[in-house]
């Protein structure tokens, strides 16, 4: 399994449009749920700040997970694009892979 963590600061007035997008009915688990290797996303919030989430996108390899970003690049930039007035910042958190093999419990 690999996993892509993502920390995101929400702009004040628009949490439930980014809960939307980011969420999953939004616009960017549509988008990866086109890609092969794509297992699942979640959108958490931070209990002390509320203005603060994390999205945990879950794919089955890190090969599945470039290959989509090669492949869907033109739909992955339009995307982030429609979404930075959503955040006030957006930093990676990291790239993990399980190391026992197991399915995250996300």
């Amino acid at each position: 399994m690999y996993v892509s963590i993502w920390e995101f600061q929400v702009a004040p007035d628009v949490e439930d449009r980014f809960r939307h997008e980011y969420g999953p009915d939004g616009g960017w688990v549509a988008l990866f749920r086109r890609a092969p290797g794509y297992l699942s996303t979640r959108l958490l919030c931070d209990r002390v700040d509320p203005l603060r989430f994390l999205t945990v996108d879950i794919w089955e390899s890190e090969e599945a997970h470039d290959a989509f970003r090669r492949e869907c690049a033109v739909a992955f930039a339009e995307l982030d694009d429609a979404c930075k007035a959503l955040t006030l910042r957006e930093l990676p958190v990291g790239r993990f892979t399980t190391l026992d093999g197991a399915t995250p419990i996300f």
